[in-house]
């Protein structure tokens, strides 16, 4: 087994930026310590449960007095659909890759690759909102602080930015204990809320003429049939609050399994217990969102919940000041802070674990995406202006937010229902058990075409995001195309790693063949008459992979005798050229005999972007001059002859 030689500049010709930048955070380890799920379940919560900080206020604005019956529509879909959904994305995406792994792994070649990074964009969407939307109404609820007011009025725009700047600080910092963390932001938040809605509800029990009241504004609506189809309709605004299930997934790693999972494959201990985990927080969150919106929408008059009013972005901060006094709306003030910023936290973490497993993989995104730091900057910069353009408005956001979400939601919902007909076909049976998915499918592809139709800002934002990951891709693809893009190596049988270890270094004559069923023999003659080549020949021939969409791949090598020569065969090639300059660094030999075929240039470079072949004996000797110029090391390369078909 051999890894890819390619390597960075010299660490030492870095300037001090560049070193800074560059450095490594602890995001991109590859082993994470565990917990049970229970504790986990926090900093799923911290994103799931803090959007009890302005989901009620935003249900108010978009259903009014009708609010509780479409949160009933939300708590339904969400124990009755994604729960089931994400039940069983936990079962097929272990690693915590989410559905955007498995969509990738059913829909190989090109068109699941851009499918892929539509949904990146959406994710994209989603994280980010999450972000800005958290922080601005985080920045609400200091600035509707009666003991804060005074000083704070009119700078919600200014607090925002900052509590995103000291976001971004933290993760340049590097961001550590988040179990921890999460775990003491999230419990007391939760209790308090409890406190809140209990405190509401009770004055309902005590004051029966404000359920009487809210009874006759849902008359006015019309009877329950009417009252339904509403709650129906109006559920779609309401749909942020299914924020925290792909989140659910994504921190599957931290999760403690069974000690009797197995190393590979499917862990069934640790399965279950994030089942648990999806479980435990949807019970949670259903009963807040019901509690809460009932208390809301009965006890809060319209005109302080309707948009400038003291309770617009806060309904249960407002319950909390009105019924429980200014110290204890203080605490509750002050605990929504936290976790609101530390949803933005889970935010960005999320984004520096999604865009570096996607892009540098396919090839569409520098290097640099790679490294935390820079990245972070990045995302600073796109919330600033996100920020900017919804003018720090938490209701203005709720619509993007919403989108990204939905649009999640439907990427797991079809990666479901597709892999269990993939798995019924497999079987040879009838796939039952996809048929309730694709129901959920429809569900949640009605919810985001209602959403987007509504609230068209989320889809413009997320075609933004789509856009550019697309132009940006497309201009590193072009860029990347003369990297040696092998992701490592390994041989077919220990003989033909013996083979191959007899041939290093500057031990043999590297040839290209076209096709494994040559005469060899004629060709050792035709090389023997023209060129000065003495030594034995290793003939490689590279058969390439069925989805070349893939910018880098793992190769699979045969090598075996041929006299006194070697023929060796490559397997699931991306890219000819590609190939045989990173096997000729891999071996070191004493030349390299490529092949020209004299064809019209400009097919040749569409062959080779389009689908890895092309004018191979130019791009080989391209590819390794590059290579050689930022690599340091044996002054004697390989000689390099062009031999005319």
């Amino acid at each position: 087994m051999q890894t890819d030689p390619v390597h960075d500049p010299e660490p030492s010709t870095w300037s001090p930026l560049t070193r800074w930048l560059r450095h490594s955070s602890e995001g991109h380890a590859t082993t994470h310590p565990t917990w049970p799920w229970y504790r986990v379940l926090w900093l799923t919560g911290v994103d799931y449960f803090s959007t009890l900080g302005y989901q009620p206020g935003i249900a108010l604005l978009a259903a009014g007095a009708i609010a509780p019956l479409a949160t009933t529509v939300l708590v339904a879909v969400t124990l009755f659909g994604a729960l089931p959904i994400y039940h069983e994305v936990a079962k097929r995406s272990y690693r915590g890759h989410g559905s955007i792994s498995m969509l990738e792994s059913l829909l190989p070649g090109w068109p699941g690759k851009v499918f892929v990074l539509a949904l990146l964009g959406f994710a994209t969407t989603d994280f980010v909102i999450t972000m800005t939307l958290s922080a601005a109404d985080a920045a609400t609820h200091a600035v509707e602080n009666p003991f804060l007011e005074h000083w704070l009025e009119g700078q919600e725009m200014g607090l925002t930015i900052g509590l995103l700047a000291l976001l971004a600080l933290v993760f340049l910092v590097g961001f550590r204990e988040a179990i921890g963390l999460a775990t003491w932001l999230a419990v007391p938040y939760l209790l308090l809320n409890a406190v809140v809605v209990g405190r509401g509800l009770w004055e309902i029990a005590t004051h029966p003429d404000a359920l009487a009241d809210w009874n006759r504004l849902l008359h006015v609506r019309g009877d329950w049939t009417a009252l339904a189809v509403a709650s129906v309709f109006a559920f779609p605004k309401l749909a942020l609050g299914l924020s925290g299930f792909e989140t659910g997934v994504t921190v599957m790693p931290a999760i403690q399994g069974a000690p009797t999972d197995p190393a590979e494959g499917p862990p069934p201990g640790r399965i279950k217990a994030t089942r648990h985990l999806l479980t435990a927080a949807a019970l949670i969150m259903s009963t807040l969102l019901i509690g809460s919106s009932l208390a809301t929408t009965v006890l809060i008059p319209e005109e302080a919940w309707r948009e400038g009013g003291d309770a617009s972005g806060r309904a249960l901060a407002w319950l909390a000041h009105h019924y429980l006094g200014d110290w204890f709306g203080t605490a509750y003030d002050v605990s929504t802070i936290l976790i609101l910023w530390f949803a933005g936290a889970s935010a960005m973490a999320a984004l520096l674990t999604l865009i570096p497993r996607y892009l540098p993989r396919f090839g569409m995104a520098p290097h640099w995406v790679s490294y935390s730091r820079p990245l972070i900057l990045l995302l600073f910069g796109i919330s600033v202006l996100v920020t900017w353009v919804f003018d720090a408005d938490v209701e203005a956001q709720g619509g993007a937010y919403a989108t990204g979400v939905l649009a999640l939601m439907l990427s797991a919902a079809v990666a479901v229902t597709l892999a269990l007909r993939h798995e019924a076909r497999e079987e040879r049976v009838f796939p039952w058990r996809a048929i309730p998915f694709a129901a959920i499918t429809a569900v949640f592809a009605f919810t985001l075409v209602d959403n987007v139709i509504e609230r068209p800002d989320g889809l413009i934002i997320s075609s933004i995001f789509i856009g550019a990951i697309l132009v940006l891709g497309a201009i590193s693809r072009y860029a990347r195309a003369t990297e040696l893009r092998v992701e490592r190596l390994a041989f077919e049988s220990p003989e033909s790693e013996a083979l191959w270890e007899e041939m290093r270094p500057k031990k043999v004559h590297f040839v290209t063949v076209k096709h494994t069923e040559v005469p060899y023999s004629r060709v050792k003659a035709r090389l023997r008459e023209h060129y000065a080549l003495k030594g034995r020949l290793a003939f490689i021939h590279v058969e390439l992979a069925r989805d070349r969409s893939q910018f880098d791949t793992p190769l699979t090598v045969r090598v075996q005798r041929l006299g006194e020569d070697y023929r060796v065969t490559v397997h699931n090639a991306v890219a000819v050229a590609n190939t045989i300059a990173y096997l000729s660094e891999a071996l070191d030999p004493i030349s390299i005999v490529l092949g020209l075929t004299r064809e019209n240039p400009m097919t040749q470079a569409l062959r080779y972007l389009l689908w890895g072949e092309g004018e191979t004996g130019i791009l080989v000797y391209q590819i390794l001059v590059k290579h050689w110029r930022h690599t340091p090391g044996d002054d004697v390369r390989p000689h390099i002859y062009l031999m005319s078909d």
